[in-house]
Parts: structure tokens; sequence; C-alpha cells
């Protein structure tokens, strides 16, 4: 059987310091690196074709899901391995992917990933490695991958599904978020996009409905994804979470209110014209 072509795909932004580490885990074992790039302004390009990446360029859109479509485009390989740039490949996860591409066991294979947040690995509030399993190797054709911001990645029908079993050294590494600004920022950001992607609403949304998903969250990440057992990082993780499905009701009552920010820019403008008229109708003292 002949030996498998391996690509790696990453989708990057101003990723100079994170980019390195992911490149070195991937060299050693693939035979092609795809680095697709947001219109980085630090070394990230630079730093990719040192590499030895094929680098391609995709306008910056706020969300990584279209780019990360492109870049897999881009790949020749006959398996795809697609990572973040702040994500590593220890040897023994290679090893065994590769293992899996030899002997045709998957058409898709869905990896742990172990995620350090706020300074420490998280193993449980669903971002434990037993609990957080994407889909991230896999044979071109077999993956449906949609340009809507957290969508993922779906099998196509009829594909072999393999959930490598995750042991030491077995799991993707991620460094996701330094500090809580980091956990906000992306909030934030993440959240304007989706509100953004939905239709604007035909009726107010439930302030229940937002308290009652509000509540569902933080029980499936704190009590059912036992986010208490990872301490103070679990908690801050669980509210974040809790935090994130607010903000969606919230830009989503906006939109419904308001439309867009110009529309609301125009108001405030108005009333301040409004203001200003008083002085210059106003009789001369």
């Amino acid at each position: 059987m002949a030996e498998p072509h391996i690509s790696a795909v990453i989708n990057t932004l101003n990723e100079e310091q994170h980019l390195p580490y992911a490149l070195r885990s991937l060299r050693p074992w693939v035979d092609e690196i795809v680095v697709v790039d947001m219109c980085s302004h630090d070394r990230t390009v630079e730093i990719a074709r040192d590499f030895g990446a094929k680098v391609y360029l995709h306008p910056k859109v706020g969300f990584v899901e279209p780019a990360r479509a492109f870049a897999v485009a881009q790949a020749t390989g006959s398996w795809i391995i697609v990572l973040d740039a702040d994500e590593m490949v220890p040897r023994r996860l290679s090893n065994a992917l590769v293992e899996v591409a030899r002997d045709d066991r998957a058409d898709v294979v869905m990896i742990a990933r172990l995620n350090y947040m706020l300074g420490a690995p998280m193993m449980h509030t669903r971002c434990g490695p037993l609990q957080d399993y994407p889909l991230r190797f896999f044979k071109p054709g077999f993956l449906h991958l949609r340009d809507e911001i957290h969508r993922g990645m779906h099998p196509a029908e009829n594909s072999r599904v393999l959930r490598l079993p995750y042991g030491p050294g077995r799991a993707i590494v991620h460094f996701a978020n330094i500090d809580f600004s980091d956990i906000l920022d992306k909030i934030n950001r993440y959240t304007t996009v989706e509100a953004d992607q939905t239709p604007k609403p035909k009726k107010r949304p439930s302030a229940f409905s937002a308290i009652e998903q509000a509540t569902r969250t933080f029980f499936r990440f704190y009590v059912k994804g036992k986010g208490y057992r990872d301490g103070w990082r679990g908690l801050c993780v669980s509210l974040a979470n809790v935090l994130y499905s607010f903000l969606i009701y919230a830009k989503r009552a906006e939109l419904y209110a308001n439309g867009s920010r110009e529309a609301v820019r125009c108001i405030y403008l108005k009333e301040a014209e409004e203001i200003i008229s008083e002085y210059e109708t106003a009789p001369t003292p």
C-alpha cells in the first residue's frame, strides 16, 4: 500500500508567537503545509514561508470558517489535518495518525484536545480531553466545512468515523486563552459575528428564553461538565459561556430594536442637532 500523502492546514491572523511551535510539531511528519493568512500585520507570513509552507491570502472576515474551507481546498494530500496556529501535535499523536492513514481504518478521525486556559490545562468544564473531540484528520471529500461561525465540520454521509482513544501525548495541545481579558475579547468578537449572521428577528427575542438558555448553559458546563473539578478556572470558563449565551440574546435584541449601528448613530446625531438648535434659535440675552 502506498504511503499516505499528508497535508496540514493552518489559518492565521497575527500569530507570530504561536505559529513556529505549530509548524515545528508538523514538519517532521507531514508532506505539505498550507497556511492561509487573513491580512496579518506581524511576521506571520514570513515565518510560514521560512518553514516552507505554501502561503495563501484570504480577506479578513472576523472568524475562521470561510478561510478554513478555502485552506482545505488548497491542500493536495490524500489526508488532511486541520490545526489552529495556537495548537500543537505531540509525537505520539502524529504516530497514531500516520498509522490510521496507512491502515486506511477510517475516512474521518476525531482527536482529543487538551485545552490550556487561564494558565493551566482544563480536564473538565466541557473542555477536557475526554470531552472535546473535534474532527481534525480526514480524507478530502469526507468532511463538510460550513462558512457559518461555530457550525463546525461534519462528516459526509457514509464516512467511516474513528474516535482515536485518548492517552498521554495523544491529544492536540491547544493554548487557548492566556487570561480572562483574552476570553472576553473573543466572546465579544464571536457573538457579534454570530448575531450578524442571524437574519433580523421578526419579533423581539424573549428575555425569559435568554435567562433559561443562560441557566442551561451554566448547568451544562459547571454541573454536567464537572467544571467544579477545575476549581476557579472551571467557574470562570462556565460563566464565560453563560455570558456568551446572554450576549447573543442582547445583540439580537438590539438588532431587532435598532437595526444597524449606523441607524443608532443617526438617531444620536439627530438628538444632538436638536440640542444645539436650542442655542441657535434662542433669543440673544
